[in-house]
């Protein structure tokens, strides 16, 4: 019995693509909210500091998550490693890559042989970013195409709803703190899924699926796929605000890695979303 429910809700969702259920989505939630705790304290016990530094070297890593899903989307990897970069796993493979080259990074500044370890560690992330990006527009190339107008859409769509829901916090409700770099990135992270989906939706050729269980649930329920972007102004408000407030109270550093998670929740999937448009995979 128990096999059979690993089965049903964990191994065959990422074996065959199915799209995500009520189980799978909380189960996977409960893992991130403890996987954030444990990678600060595993921070702190090695002297890393959680700070704008780390948290801006790891934006690499988030983007390269969403390029790795394309690499699996377009069938360029045919053996079983492939499941390595389906989710949930991929979160696992992007954490152990991302942990090494922190690792690297602190040898190396500890060493002296660099000024600051970020050098290092974000430099490895935007080094993979390019490698996999070069293999996907190898395969745009060679394969399918590359859509540069569904690239412009999409990232118009995400750049005009992030100003708007930028513009509404920091000047009608006059949140100064709107204009912080990070919530920003939350802002624009977001936007951007939803700008992927509703235009994968709603717009591209193929006509894609919303597989997450709470954003197929209100697509089936509002009729658009346009409604991904009142979900998201509903979650991100409340979100930017609660998320200020537990910052004034003096935990910086679990304050970066909250925002780091969000931001990944949201620009991960959007990037994946939108190269799988541009190479129509």
């Amino acid at each position: 019995m128990i096999r059979e429910f690993l089965y049903k809700y964990y191994i065959d969702p990422i074996r065959y693509g199915q799209p995500y259920t009520l189980v799978d989505t909380l189960t996977y939630a409960l893992i991130l909210i403890a996987a954030v705790y444990i990678v600060y304290r595993g921070l702190r016990r090695y002297k890393i500091a959680v700070d704008d530094e780390l948290v801006l070297a790891t934006m690499p890593f988030v983007v390269l998550g969403g390029l790795l899903r394309v690499v699996e989307d377009t069938g360029m990897i045919a053996s079983d490693f492939r499941f390595l970069l389906i989710t949930p796993l991929i979160f696992f493979t992007i954490f152990a890559v991302a942990a090494v080259s922190l690792f690297l990074g602190k040898l190396a500044e500890n060493a002296g042989l660099v000024a600051r370890y970020s050098r290092v560690y974000g430099g490895a992330g935007i080094a993979a970013c390019i490698v996999a990006g070069a293999a996907l527009v190898w395969f745009g190339l060679t394969e399918t195409k590359i859509a540069l107008d569904v690239l412009a859409a999409i990232l118009a769509l995400a750049s005009v709803s992030s100003l708007a829901l930028w513009a509404l916090l920091a000047y009608g409700a006059k949140w100064d703190y709107a204009s912080n770099i990070f919530y920003k990135l939350l802002i624009f992270g977001h936007m951007l899924d939803a700008s992927a989906t509703s235009y994968g939706i709603e717009i591209h050729p193929i006509h894609y699926v919303e597989q997450h269980v709470v954003g197929s649930g209100l697509i089936e329920a509002t009729g658009t796929a346009f409604s991904m972007f009142l979900l998201k102004i509903v979650v991100l408000i409340p979100a930017i605000y609660i998320l200020e407030q537990y910052r004034r109270e003096g935990n910086p550093g679990l304050w970066h890695l909250i925002l780091l998670a969000m931001i990944t929740v949201g620009m991960a999937p959007g990037v994946r979303d939108m190269v799988r448009m541009v190479l129509y995979v």
